[in-house]
């Protein structure tokens, strides 16, 4: 069975690589030539651990290749996955321009019966709109063609993308005819997970809510740790104790500096657009977004409480990326910080392993250093951002031998409190008492 993957994003070069490594030729689409001609030459577009030399095997191999024409592609395989990007618009709901222009594509060129399968973040109802589209333009062609629309959204976490492509944890389905879920039985009879089988909008619906229910447990104990501080609580005791319970568990209770990324903000948004358009209000989601676009404020305002004052201070940012393991600055927390500390008047030094290049574009008067400890040099304060291993692992018993305050405030709880009071830290996290 071979298999296209139309669009050669995050998700997409992930998920081909996933399909190839379970036997199947895969071929990647795209109309950006210049990524393509990247690509078959195994340079990925985006930073994942590992992920290059493994798209080198399969590129080898003939297992996996990557072109721009659609319409030979399409003549060769018997399922085309559809991976491209619905970015938020400025009102929150999902840009679907890309989408529809991929359906009215397929529509134009496909010449015998296939199965489409969406994996791109879509509002429910999309699978019907694009399947319309794909009939509207057979019917221009005087064409009656036969094909199945699914819907089977991707659950990725980046750092860790092609370990849940190759094992996800479940894997949704939504289909309409016996044939398709036929078809993606046997497309998905080799992995082991769990299948759920669901109605195209049902599976819509499902990837939706799955990111705005996690993103809802940060929130919650983001605006949880404020209180803690006030009544000299522990987040990091409260949160161990609160995920000893199975049916809550520890996983996104950990209390830092909010969410950030390619998923959860603009989904969260998009339900939110979604529910406003259906007239049905979502108060708990709308108080999710609230305490994530305000706690890196409040964070910061802690940060100049302490310091008296940030004006001319110098400050070691820490972590530029949204999470470790990643290129990735979309919504990241330090793009808020950096923006408060200029605000402020503040010096500042950054490093982060990964992001440095992706946020220059953005702030490229801002000092970066190639290590930790070159940031942290003269500094007043250091800020935690991101918990890359090569922040938490620095020798801060040394460091502070470096800095001009031995003063640090944990955005990732990422250190031991009581160790770094140790070492004659000032050391304070989030919704941890200052030590």
């Amino acid at each position: 069975m071979k298999v296209a993957v139309i669009g050669t994003g995050y998700v997409g070069t992930t998920t081909s690589i996933a399909f190839a490594s379970q036997g199947y030729k895969v071929i990647g689409i795209d109309n950006d030539e210049e990524k393509i001609k990247r690509l078959n030459q195994s340079k990925l577009p985006f930073y994942e651990e590992g992920l290059d030399g493994i798209l080198q095997k399969y590129i080898l191999d003939g297992t996996l290749s990557f072109t721009s024409n659609l319409e030979e592609s399409m003549e060769q395989c018997d399922i085309l996955f559809v991976t491209v990007g619905t970015p938020a618009s400025q009102d929150g709901s999902a840009d679907l321009s890309s989408v529809i222009e991929v359906a009215r594509q397929i529509g134009s060129v496909m010449k015998d019966y296939k199965v489409i399968v969406i994996k791109s973040t879509v509002p429910i109802g999309t699978g019907a709109k694009l399947k319309n589209i794909i009939q509207s333009e057979l019917k221009k062609r005087q064409l009656d063609i036969s094909f199945d629309l699914v819907s089977n959204p991707e659950f990725l976490r980046q750092g860790k993308a092609l370990h849940d492509a190759v094992y996800p944890e479940r894997i949704v389905i939504g289909c309409e005819t016996d044939k398709a879920r036929e078809i993606m039985e046997e497309f998905y009879k080799n992995v082991k997970s769990k299948l759920l089988f669901t109605t195209v909008r049902d599976a819509e619906m499902i990837k939706y809510a799955s990111n705005a229910f996690l993103a809802t447990k940060i929130s919650f104990i983001n605006e949880l740790a404020r209180i803690c501080e006030k009544t000299e609580t522990n987040i990091v005791q409260v949160a161990k104790g609160m995920g000893m319970d199975s049916r809550i568990n520890p996983q996104f209770l950990q209390a830092g500096l909010g969410f950030g990324g390619s998923c959860f903000p603009k989904d969260t948004k998009a339900l939110l657009a979604l529910a406003s358009e259906k007239e049905t209000p979502m108060n708990i989601l709308k108080a999710v977004l609230h305490v994530n676009q305000t706690q890196t404020d409040w964070f910061m305002e802690k940060v100049k409480k302490t310091l008296n004052s940030l004006s001319g201070k110098r400050i070691a940012i820490l972590g530029l990326t949204f999470k470790p393991q990643t290129d990735d600055i979309r919504e990241a927390p330090s793009l808020k910080i950096i923006n408060y500390l200029i605000k402020h008047k503040a010096h500042m030094a950054a490093y982060d392993p990964q992001g440095t290049e992706n946020v220059k574009k953005i702030y490229p008067d801002i000092r970066y250093a190639t290590t930790p400890l070159e940031a942290m040099a003269g500094a007043d304060a250091v800020l935690i951002v991101t918990e890359w291993k090569e922040i938490i692992d620095i020798d801060w018993k040394n460091a502070k031998r470096v800095l001009s305050q031995p003063i640090v405030f944990d955005g990732r709880n990422a250190l031991d409190s009581a160790i770094m009071s140790k070492l004659g830290y000032y050391y304070m996290g989030v919704g941890i008492l200052k030590s």
